[in-house]
């Protein structure tokens, strides 16, 4: 029986998700608990910008506006990530797309991130950006960093102490892209 849309999921005894991941775009009745989980990351301190007392009009803003395409991963119907995808600039930096991802911190290490990774390389492919730029990963979030570089993202910038990190003070923040070819016609 498959859970409610969008709650939390619960894992085996061994911690695992053992049902296959869906990436399937966010509803209306899922914004709540894509919320919910924006928040959550934003209290570790460690990956996003943000604290968690941002007010619910910014997070709307940021994930549910126009011109933002948003798409939740869910397992067995209960969210167990999301993420965002939308140029990077408006206009002459249009062709450029842009992404971020959460995943629930007790799913992480399990593909979830990189299928969702994944999902939104095809997607901007399709869609006809030429290349695929993240402003602002935490130097300390060693996960982010390795899989997008596995995935062929380079570091071109480095911006110094831009991160005030929870646990580790100031941090690096560094910009990461990538070229996307053209989608196969």
């Amino acid at each position: 029986m498959s859970a409610a849309p969008c709650e939390w999921i619960h894992l085996t005894k061994e911690r695992r998700v053992q049902q296959p991941i869906s990436l399937v775009e966010a509803s209306p009745d899922c914004r709540d608990a894509m919320a919910d989980l924006f928040r959550t990351v934003c209290r570790q301190g460690d990956a996003l910008p943000f604290t968690p007392d941002i007010p619910d009009a910014a997070f709307d803003a940021m994930w549910l506006s126009a011109g933002v395409q948003t798409y939740v991963a869910l397992v067995d119907g209960s969210l167990a990530g999301m993420y965002k995808l939308n140029a990077n600039l408006p206009g002459r930096a249009a062709h450029v797309g842009s992404a971020t991802y959460l995943v629930r911190p007790d799913l992480q290490g399990q593909g979830i991130g990189t299928a969702m990774l994944r999902d939104s390389l095809a997607r901007a492919a399709a869609q006809g950006y030429r290349s695929m730029q993240f402003n602002f990963v935490v130097s300390t979030n060693r996960a982010a960093v390795s899989l997008y570089e596995r995935h062929g993202f380079r570091i071109v910038g480095t911006l110094p102490e831009a991160f005030l990190h929870a646990r580790s003070g100031f941090v690096d923040a560094y910009v990461m892209s990538r070229p996307i070819a053209p989608a196969m016609q």
